[in-house]
């Protein structure tokens, strides 16, 4: 077991703890904001864009993702503790937080080995958060989730105020599907309250597959500073059936991760159009996790301090030659 490859992950949950074995946290809401950690294996025989997960628990380390060495933490100083420890063995350039937010229709483990996946294809050097809040991980529970992820929100400004205590230089901040829209609450707030960008720097901004209203989303765009918005990425894909399905629940207003490229550049935002990418191993609306090219296209973004798609971004028309990625900018 030792020998195996493994990634530290932080982990801020609004999750209930569950007495099942092996689940960690359950789908219930609980009143705290809990914080653990965890240590993600990953199997020798991991290919990039690929999620060994085991189809019977429990897994086996040496094919499988495998969730080891839990650790809840009674308060936020052993946690800050911890991080730092982990921020203390990287580089002083790698000193710096990758915080993920997962969306609808997932268990903690399925956030986790996700983010481990994520972690390791892209090669980021800093130290993973997962902010992961209630989803019932269930299709038939849109509502609940929608439902938990607003009463999430207060529990991201409690988090963000544990984070700049860490000895983290900056952080990249990634949120997937209705993680996104989570995510654009906790940054609306925090520019609100005059919090948002002044306490430590944030290098990107990445939403992947937003299951955003596109009228709401303009809302939220609107209220955020020229500074944030330039430091935001949409990965958005016209074929995400999962979006499809949201959009039909939400009356049929389109999802902002499905939406027009155009219509979001107006608002100085960066699309990366994952329309034409038909290698994902995880459907079309994980396509940052479950697409080779993506995954290397991301990767290169978050080792690059500046903007993608422009030509300091190392490597990155290596990668995009031949792949039919389009990033557009206003």
């Amino acid at each position: 077991m030792h020998n195996l490859k493994r990634h530290r992950i932080f982990i801020a949950t609004t999750r209930q703890a569950s007495e099942v074995a092996g689940a960690f946290y359950s789908a219930g809401r609980a009143p705290e904001l809990g914080l653990a950690s965890v240590d993600v294996t990953l199997p020798p025989n991991h290919v990039v864009g690929k999620l060994e997960r085991p189809e019977h628990l429990p897994p086996n380390p040496r094919t499988e993702f495998a969730v080891v060495d839990p650790v809840i933490y009674a308060n936020d100083t052993s946690f800050i503790s911890q991080i730092n420890r982990e921020l203390a063995t990287r580089p002083l350039n790698q000193r710096k937080l990758l915080l993920f937010v997962h969306g609808y229709n997932n268990t903690t483990s399925d956030a986790l080995v996700r983010l481990a996946q994520f972690v390791d294809d892209t090669g980021f050097q800093g130290v993973p958060v997962l902010f992961t809040w209630a989803s019932a991980a269930r299709t038939t529970r849109y509502v609940y989730d929608l439902n938990s992820a607003l009463v999430a929100r207060v529990k991201i400004k409690q988090m963000a105020d544990i984070l700049v205590r860490t000895n983290a230089g900056s952080a990249d901040i990634f949120a997937h599907s209705m993680g996104a829209f989570l995510l654009m609450e906790g940054l609306v707030d925090a520019e609100q309250t005059g919090y948002l960008g002044r306490r430590k720097s944030i290098n990107h901004i990445i939403l992947a597959s937003p299951d955003i209203d596109i009228d709401l989303f303009r809302t939220q765009i609107s209220l955020l500073p020229k500074s944030i918005r330039e430091k935001m990425y949409i990965l958005v894909s016209r074929d995400d059936s999962a979006l499809r399905l949201s959009r039909r629940i939400a009356g049929g207003v389109p999802r902002v991760g499905a939406a027009d490229t155009q219509e979001l550049t107006r608002d100085g935002l960066t699309v990366i159009d994952l329309s034409e990418i038909d290698n994902s191993s995880s459907g079309s609306h994980s396509k940052f996790a479950g697409s080779p090219e993506v995954v290397k296209l991301i990767g290169a973004g978050l080792k690059n301090a500046g903007r993608f798609g422009e030509g300091n971004t190392p490597g990155l028309e290596r990668i995009l030659e031949g792949v039919p990625i389009r990033i557009v900018t206003n």
